[in-house]
């Protein structure tokens, strides 16, 4: 996950927005409603994670019309659906979203499933656009907000 905030994002590791990375076991493991998947390669090395949630999109910074369309507890946030370069293209990231759909369903107090993603990180847009409905495109706002485009995926 840090690789990926360094290196896809170029931002590397900010507390605010990155705090989860550093504490799995508190942000992902722990609380009963909130998962972590990992897939792994035949030499063990981490190649794919995806992380769930119960936390609604905060605002500040998120738009406020998406932070009260999807409010704490009753939303299942995804996120760092991150793959390894080497690893793309072959399926890991839709396995990984279905295996957290699928808790979020088991759940049974999830009313709605949000993500927001950067369309600057390579493959990432049209991954989203081709599982969930865009409920929001910051770069269509006036200045462009932070050119975070929000989703709603199905809760099937």
């Amino acid at each position: 996950m840090l690789d990926t905030v360094y290196r896809d994002f170029g931002s590397g590791y900010v507390p605010r927005w990155h705090r989860d990375i550093i504490d799995l076991d508190g942000a992902y493991l722990t609380p009963a409603r909130h998962t972590l998947v990992v897939a792994v390669d035949e030499a063990g090395e981490v190649v794919a994670t995806g992380a769930l949630d119960s936390r609604g999109p905060a605002h500040p910074p998120n738009p406020a019309h998406v932070a009260e369309k999807y409010p704490s507890g009753v939303t299942a946030q995804l996120r760092r659906v991150y793959v390894r370069p080497a690893h793309r293209r072959r399926g890991l990231a839709r396995r990984i979203v279905d295996e957290l759909l699928a808790f979020a369903a088991a759940d049974g107090g999830y009313r709605a499933v949000y993500l927001h993603t950067d369309p600057a990180v390579t493959g990432a847009e049209p991954f989203w656009r081709s599982l969930a409905k865009v409920v929001h495109d910051e770069r269509e706002d006036a200045g462009g907000g932070q050119g975070i485009v929000h989703f709603d995926v199905p809760l099937a």
